[in-house]
């Protein structure tokens, strides 16, 4: 049986690559003043336009994905008598897990002997994307699904992720961070860092003064905690900050020996919630706390 590895846009890995592998990708939807959108990799809006209009003041609104659209994207590969393994967005971020688990549900009652894993990656973007290329390079390598998915549920708390916002008004909006810590922020007039923690929620960190300093501490988490960095990619997503990513690049590149540093955007649906200038650091560490 043919096995399918599965994800949704918020993985923030490049199309090119997912096609490659061919890896379905499931899109999440967004509303930007008013008009309906497919997050698909810029095709419908560019990422520059995305940010643009933010920055304008526009309105961006997200939608998880339904348990229709999780069923019908299972349906596909059960009917072509594929095993599916699904890497999901994290729970804590989004309700659309516990609508694939829903699904996954509906589709056994009507094909009881279909093979369909659901992962909660408890994380997101490229966090969520390492989980997906782990995935994909273990299968060309011939492992099996079980030991894909061991291994997936037993690393992925080893995935760290630590980022940067430009404005905290954006995660106050959208309820990823509390009033007090929006306030004291917005008094000190701070950078942010925060990660994605072990329940998969974003948690402020500390804060740091200035976008230089809060850069420089993005690397130094990754000297400070990174594993097997000879043999690891290192992944960098920004929301339309691409300079601030090369220098973060050059930073790892210059002074750290790593496999790969990949830069890749940040899809509109976490950029809702994060607005324009976040940059997100992204590899295999420690366990997360």
């Amino acid at each position: 049986m043919n096995t399918i590895i599965m994800t949704d846009s918020n993985c923030d890995l490049h199309e090119e690559y997912l096609n490659e592998n061919k890896v379905p990708v499931i899109p999440f939807l967004f509303n930007l003043n008013g008009k309906d959108y497919e997050d698909n990799f810029g095709k419908s809006i560019s990422y520059k336009e995305f940010y643009d209009e933010l920055r304008k003041g526009g309105l961006s609104t997200t939608s998880q994905i339904t348990p229709y659209t999780y069923e019908e994207y299972f349906k596909k590969y059960v009917n072509e008598g594929c095993s599916i393994i699904y890497i999901a967005f994290s729970s804590a971020l989004s309700e659309s897990y516990n609508h694939s688990l829903l699904a996954r549900e509906n589709v056994l009652q009507e094909f009881p002997n279909a093979d369909i894993t659901v992962i909660d990656s408890k994380a997101a973007s490229v966090g969520q994307g390492i989980l997906v290329q782990k995935a994909i390079d273990m299968h060309k390598d011939g492992k099996t699904n079980k030991e894909i998915i061991n291994w997936l549920e037993n690393n992925k708390m080893k995935v760290n992720q630590w980022f940067t916002v430009d404005s905290l008004d954006y995660l106050k909006r959208g309820g990823r961070l509390s009033t007090t810590s929006f306030v004291l922020g917005t008094l000190m007039s701070v950078k942010p860092i925060l990660i994605v923690d072990k329940n998969g929620k974003l948690s402020p960190i500390k804060k740091v003064r200035g976008r230089k300093k809060a850069i420089m501490d993005l690397f130094n988490e990754l000297k400070n905690t990174a594993t097997s960095m000879n043999d690891e990619t290192v992944y960098i997503s920004h929301a339309d900050c691409y300079e601030d990513a090369l220098y973060l690049k050059e930073l790892i590149s210059n002074e750290l020996t790593v496999k790969e540093v990949l830069i890749n955007n940040l899809g509109p649906i976490i950029g809702t919630h994060t607005g324009p200038g976040l940059l997100n650091l992204a590899f295999m560490g420690q366990e997360r706390v």
